[in-house]
């Protein structure tokens, strides 16, 4: 299992920098749109070149969580894996694992307001798009089980 994870967090690092970079490209397009400016590249937020000191190192920076985010995510998809855990187990887990990784880069990025409300804003944006996903793949899950069962039984039925 070890190996799984180290593999999937290899392949995740990678995905995780080009969501990042595909965000700020969409980010960059929105508001050469609606504002006068036009052609800008917004590679990072502004208050984190400022504590950075540069455009450079906010980038560099902002590369390295990018890349630890995606190794987190793929590396914790393992936990679906786990099949003598329970679904309630598995998701609190993952849960948490996602959580802990991602919110803390958020907030050192300046990708959410520094203050209490930004914070709280972000946890609710956080849990409703993880919740939307799970029963999205809930339901997913629990289709493709009652088609096994249903195949079983017919299979079953068609032996007698």
């Amino acid at each position: 299992m070890k190996k799984k994870v180290i593999s999937r967090c290899l392949i995740g690092a990678p995905v995780g920098l080009f969501v990042c970079h595909l965000i700020l490209i969409i980010i960059s397009v929105f508001i050469n749109l609606f504002t006068l400016r036009k052609g800008e590249f917004f590679s990072a937020p502004p208050s984190l070149i400022t504590l950075c000191g540069n455009e450079l190192n906010a980038v560099i920076i902002q590369t390295i969580c990018s890349l630890i985010m995606g190794a987190a995510f793929a590396g914790a998809s393992v936990i679906w894996e786990v099949e003598n855990w329970s679904l309630l187990k598995q998701t609190i887990l993952h849960f948490l694992v996602i959580s802990v990784s991602t919110l803390p880069i958020a907030y050192c990025m300046y990708w959410i307001p520094h203050t209490f409300r930004g914070i709280l804003i972000y946890i609710a944006i956080f849990f409703f798009i993880y919740f939307t996903i799970w029963i999205g793949r809930y339901f997913t899950m629990k289709k493709k089980i009652q088609a096994i069962n249903d195949k079983i039984k017919s299979d079953s039925v068609n032996k007698k």
